[in-house]
C-alpha cells in the first residue's frame, strides 16, 4: 500500500506537527465569528492568527505528503486521515484533563451555553445576570477568579463590565459540574455610552488561580 517510504515518513511529521500546534489548551481560540478549516482556527479577534495558519499548512502538505506515498486507497486514507486530525485536539485535552490535570488546567467551560443579561436598573445602575457552565475533572476542589472580556478592543464596554466590582470567585469541588450564577448591580454613573440592556452569548472570560490564567 505504501510505495514511498520516505514521502510517508514525512506525512506522519508534518502531520502530527500540525496536531501539536492545533491543541486547544491551555488557552482555548474559539470565540463567535470564527473561520475554521478542518476545524483549526485561522483568524482570531486581532486578525489572522498565525498559528493556525502554519497549523493549516502543515496538515496540506502532510496530506499532500500521504498521497504521493500511497499505491492504493488514496482516497480513504486522505478522508480518514482529515478526520483524525479534526477530533484528535480536543479528544487529547480532554484525556489529559481527565487524568493528568490538576487545579484550573483541569477546568473545562462550556462557552456554547453560556450568557449574560443586561439591563438598567435605574438610571445609574445596570444589573448584569450571567450563567457559566463549568466542570472540574480533578479530583481535588479548586478555586478560582473569573475575569470577564469583550471579543473586540473598540467594541462598546459590555461582558467587561462585570469585572467593575472586582473579580468573582468561583469554587468547583472534584469532579463537579456546575452551571455558575453571577448577579450584580453595575455603577455605570461614570461610564459614557454604556449599554442599556442587552445579551452576550459565547461569553469570553479568562480564568485566574495565583500566577496561572487560561483564556477561555
Amino acid at each position: 500500500m505504501v510505495r514511498d517510504k520516505k514521502s510517508f515518513y514525512i506525512s506522519l511529521i508534518l502531520f502530527f506537527a500540525s496536531i501539536a500546534l492545533n491543541i486547544p489548551f491551555p488557552n482555548d481560540h474559539s470565540y463567535s465569528g470564527k473561520i475554521a478549516v478542518f476545524n483549526i482556527i485561522v483568524n482570531s479577534e486581532h486578525g489572522l492568527r498565525y498559528v493556525g495558519i502554519i497549523s493549516l499548512s502543515l496538515l496540506i502538505l502532510s496530506l499532500y505528503f500521504l498521497w504521493i506515498s500511497l499505491g492504493k486507497y488514496r482516497a480513504r486514507l486522505i478522508v480518514i486521515a482529515i478526520i483524525i486530525a479534526m477530533i484528535l485536539p480536543p479528544f487529547l485535552v480532554k484525556s489529559y484533563q481527565k487524568t493528568f490535570a490538576t487545579g484550573i488546567y483541569a477546568i473545562t467551560y462550556d462557552r456554547d451555553k453560556s450568557n449574560c443579561r443586561f439591563n438598567m436598573k435605574n438610571e445609574e445602575t445596570l444589573h448584569a445576570e450571567c450563567e457559566l457552565p463549568f466542570k472540574n475533572y480533578g479530583r481535588t476542589d479548586v478555586q478560582f477568579k473569573v475575569e470577564f472580556y469583550d471579543q473586540f478592543e473598540d467594541d462598546v464596554q459590555m461582558v467587561s463590565l462585570l469585572n467593575k466590582n472586582g473579580l468573582n470567585v468561583v469554587t468547583l469541588y472534584g469532579n463537579e459540574r456546575k452551571i455558575v450564577k453571577i448577579k450584580m448591580n453595575i455603577d455605570v454613573s461614570k461610564i459614557e455610552n454604556h449599554i442599556d440592556s442587552g445579551e452576550a452569548t459565547d461569553v469570553n472570560i479568562i480564568i485566574r488561580s495565583g500566577n496561572k490564567s487560561r483564556k477561555l
